[in-house]
């Protein structure tokens, strides 16, 4: 990786390397390798530092599991699989389908709705993506919520996935 960085990239050491560092007007892209238990650490305790991610498949699972469990859970993070040379995107929860919850009505419907956010932006639609992001927020810092943050917060009140949708819509 680190000689087609070279030789494809115009990259050079970083540090003194092995990292590599490609520069494009003010902007820099460093790249690192780091093992995948020692990058898990990293990660949380220093996610600033990273911006992108590339790795394999399972890893990457294990990864954004992790950095799921920072901003609440899989149940809130939001997932994309974005082409940028073709444009084509596809947008959709990170998790699964949760069947031993089917046709119970509470489980977090915010990855979804994220997901859907980040579509509108993909589309230039930010107007759209602001109020929903601004619907979010405020339910959540109201402390209106589904189960899965109610049992982390302090005085939060309980709502069914589809009250916290309607809870959403009302704050937008």
């Amino acid at each position: 990786g680190y000689q087609i960085a070279k030789d494809e990239f115009g990259a050079v050491d970083y540090q003194g390397g092995p990292w590599q560092v490609i520069k494009n007007g003010d902007h820099e892209l460093i790249i690192k390798d780091v093992i995948a238990d020692a990058f898990l650490q990293q990660i949380l305790l220093r996610p600033k530092e990273y911006s992108v991610i590339a790795t394999m498949n399972l890893n990457g699972d294990y990864i954004s599991d992790a950095l799921a469990a920072i901003v609440g859970g899989i149940g809130i993070a939001p997932g994309a699989n974005i082409n940028y040379q073709s444009g084509h995107a596809i947008f959709e929860a990170t998790h699964g389908t949760a069947p031993k919850y089917a046709g119970q009505d509470k489980v977090n419907p915010g990855s979804v709705i994220l997901s859907g956010a980040m579509m509108l932006e993909h589309l230039g639609w930010n107007e759209a993506k602001d109020l929903i992001h601004k619907g979010l927020t405020k339910s959540i810092l109201s402390g209106k919520v589904t189960y899965d943050f109610e049992r982390l917060m302090d005085n939060a009140t309980l709502l069914s996935c589809s009250d916290f949708g309607r809870e959403i819509v009302k704050n937008m």
